[in-house]
């Protein structure tokens, strides 16, 4: 037995489906006209996310230093086997050198009469 349903679609989804992409939604079943619908979800694209808005700021001993629009991050990696008081050192060290670049940044910025 067959059973056909009818289907109320947007023509921007028939469009899409006509090119071959896959089109994410919902369907559902409209209690006051008594129709089912589809409602094709709404995404943001991939292209203007993965737009990196980071800037280095200074590449450090064992990581960087960079900005984002709201914060100044900075990375660093160690290897374990240098143990705890290399690696605890080694960040102390880390941490001056981004201070230093942040200082440097600063001054670069000041305009001196």
């Amino acid at each position: 037995m067959e059973v056909i349903i009818k289907i109320k679609v947007d023509e921007k989804v028939i469009a899409r489906m006509r090119k071959g992409e896959y089109v994410q939604g919902s369907l559902h079943f409209e209690k006051k006209t008594g129709e089912k619908s589809f409602t094709a979800y709404v995404k943001k694209s991939k292209e203007t996310s993965s737009v990196s808005t980071s800037r280095t700021i200074a590449e450090l001993d064992n990581g960087k230093l960079y900005e984002t629009k709201t914060l100044v991050v900075r990375r660093e990696a160690f290897q374990k086997r240098l143990g705890v008081p290399r690696i605890m050192m080694q960040m102390d060290a880390g941490n001056k050198q981004a201070k230093d670049a942040l200082i440097d940044r600063e001054l670069d910025l000041i305009e001196f009469c």
